[in-house]
């Protein structure tokens, strides 16, 4: 019987892999699975994860015929996994040694439906820790309550999946897989719906991923038309939350974040390719006009002038002709 399956998509890092891989090795159980997905890559990453097919205990190699994206790969993970619990792991970060036995007695102990962790982020040489925004730790917590209040970081802006371990009670009830498709913030609708619609979830003071940030491959380093689909990700949070049974509470949060991160992108609008940059503004623009617009004037009237005015002025633009997402 599989106990933990863990997710582990990669595309075009095989200057990374062997670290990831090396992690994966030093956290193996006769009752967890590694599940490779192999999303098309180009490089040398497919004779690397060949090999590990062979040397790593319960590897098991998913290789997709073209590149889909991390969303879709998780999705493909997910599909092949046999775990009473599910984790996932980005193939240029790495695990601590046993990390995941740790994980996995953390959660089996709560009995919640997912558990959430902190995380080392690495940029360089340098070596932060980053905290789940979660204030009561150990404890088995209602999820709903965990994305309020609007104005302040909460636990629905920690949106990475792999700082955390799921039951697969949620693959069941349709929770735990993502958007399929998305290029970027796939992690945003995903981590909503779970804070929505699951059950139990809580914090531990639990250290062992390291999340290697400023990668040059990497999507977030990379100003083309696919960091776009952060619109198309923030729509779904938003329209899905519009529908929840507390959207007049919800709601304010997600169009508030949406606005910080529309704002975030402006701000560094120059390392957008130019065509890109000028359809940034313009779907922005579209986005703002589709939100609900009572919630939007309380959402710039919270944030600082600076970010109001922009986005205010944005929301003025004219619309122009294919600015939906």
């Amino acid at each position: 019987m599989v106990k933990l399956s863990v997710i582990v998509p990669f595309y075009n890092v095989q200057q990374y892999a062997p670290d990831t891989l090396r992690s994966l090795k030093s956290n193996a159980r006769e009752d967890f699975e590694f599940i490779l997905v192999d999303d098309c890559s180009r490089d040398g990453t497919p004779e690397i994860l060949a090999r590990a097919e062979r040397e790593l205990p319960g590897a098991v190699l998913v290789r997709h015929e073209r590149n889909g994206g991390l969303a879709t790969a998780r999705n493909t993970g997910i599909d092949r996994a046999r775990g009473t619990y599910l984790t996932f792991l980005d193939g240029d970060d790495w695990l601590a040694p046993g990390h995941l036995p740790r994980l996995l007695a953390a959660i089996e102990e709560l009995g919640c439906d997912f558990l959430r962790t902190d995380h080392v982020q690495c940029t360089a040489r340098s070596r932060s820790v980053r905290r789940v925004p979660v204030g009561r730790r150990n404890t088995v917590l209602d999820p709903r309550e965990a994305i309020l209040p609007a104005d302040r970081s909460t636990s629905v802006d920690y949106a990475y999946a792999w700082a955390g371990v799921y039951h697969r009670r949620l693959v069941d009830r349709g929770l735990l897989h993502f958007t399929d498709g998305l290029r970027t913030a796939e992690d945003r609708p995903w981590i909503w719906k779970l804070h929505r619609e699951a059950e139990s979830f809580a914090a531990v003071n639990l250290l062992g991923v390291f999340y290697r940030r400023g990668v040059a491959s990497s999507l977030t380093q990379i100003g083309d038309v696919r960091q776009l689909d952060f619109i198309r990700a923030f729509d779904q949070v938003v329209a899905e939350t519009a529908a929840d049974r507390e959207a007049g509470v919800l709601l304010p949060k997600a169009v508030r974040t949406y606005c910080a991160i529309i704002a975030h992108h402006l701000g560094s609008v120059e390392r957008f390719e130019p065509a890109v940059a000028k359809q940034l503004k313009s779907l922005s623009a579209a986005a703002l006009r589709r939100m609900p617009q009572d919630v939007l004037e309380e959402a710039l009237d919270s944030m600082d002038l600076q970010r109001a005015t922009r986005l205010r002025r944005l929301r003025r633009r004219p619309a122009t002709t294919g600015a939906a997402a």
